[in-house]
């Protein structure tokens, strides 16, 4: 192996494929399957890259550097835990509430018409999510999950989404409503908007993403009388706006892997701005 090759960054995902800092091993069904020599390099690295879900909670509990966190892979499609994460650390977050199958009488009591049901988990591209306006839509909605999260509606025509790489935001942007449809969603008819972005709602989903300890994340958060509150955070967040701006996420990732500051302590980005270099 070349001397390059050994201190070539390492990752285990595909995600920086074609990266020639990084080498990619792949993700393999047993540890042993990697070479002893490749075992070795995962010991030694500094920082795994792209562990997936596969790896990052071993790579974790050994006390391995990861990016992205083992945060982002615990609550990735997870809006049960993310909604309970976000009341325990006080983010604003929509009054949400989970219903089990024996409780689902109890919806009713607590939430008024209209309000909002969730797939709570694995539900991409907005197709989980449904305004319940009446009783017939949400029997409809309990035929599709015994585990209920029903959450208070607050009007909006747009929400903002902020995609951080590790903690920094590369890029927000406004996914407008369609006329037909409450969902913000692309794949639901929404529109992307990069004219008027709020700092506030930025920084409110930077002070989020920080506190949860997530790292390479899309935060999406509304704006309902004058309050910011963050919905949701997508680890698998789409590559649309990015797009649409001429950014290439594994080259900003990149980036961020030479110039070192993916290899910062994690306390330190955790650090207000001002104060990293005092």
């Amino acid at each position: 192996m070349t001397r390059l090759m050994e201190k070539a960054f390492i990752a285990l995902g595909s995600r920086l494929l074609g990266v020639p800092e990084v080498r990619t091993l792949g993700v393999k069904p047993n540890f042993l399957d990697y070479s002893p020599q490749e075992r070795r390099m995962i010991f030694e690295a500094p920082l795994v890259l792209f562990p997936t879900d596969n790896y990052a909670q071993f790579l974790g509990t050994m006390g391995k550097r990861m990016f992205p966190s083992l945060e982002n892979h615990l609550y990735a499609d997870e809006k049960i835990k993310q909604t309970t994460l976000f009341n325990m650390l006080g983010i604003p977050h929509p009054r949400t509430k989970v219903f089990y199958a024996r409780h689902h009488g109890d919806i009713l009591r607590e939430f008024s018409f209209p309000f909002v049901g969730k797939i709570p988990r694995c539900s991409a591209r907005g197709r989980g999510v449904f305004l319940i306006r009446h009783a017939v839509d949400l029997t409809h909605y309990l035929k599709m999950t015994s585990v209920a999260y029903i959450q208070e509606y607050l009007p909006h025509e747009r929400d903002l989404r902020v995609i951080l790489i590790n903690y920094d935001p590369v890029l927000a942007y406004w996914r407008e409503c369609p006329s037909d449809n409450f969902r913000t969603n692309l794949f639901q008819g929404g529109r992307i908007c990069f004219t008027g972005i709020s700092r506030e709602g930025i920084e409110v989903g930077k002070k989020a993403a920080l506190s949860c300890k997530w790292d390479d994340v899309g935060m999406d958060l509304i704006c309902s009388n004058g309050n910011w509150y963050v919905i949701e955070a997508n680890m698998k967040y789409g590559r649309e706006g990015l797009k649409m701006k001429n950014m290439d996420l594994k080259e900003l990732i990149r980036k961020k892997l030479l110039s070192g500051e993916l290899l910062a302590p994690a306390a330190m980005l955790r650090m207000p701005q001002d104060q990293r270099t005092k």
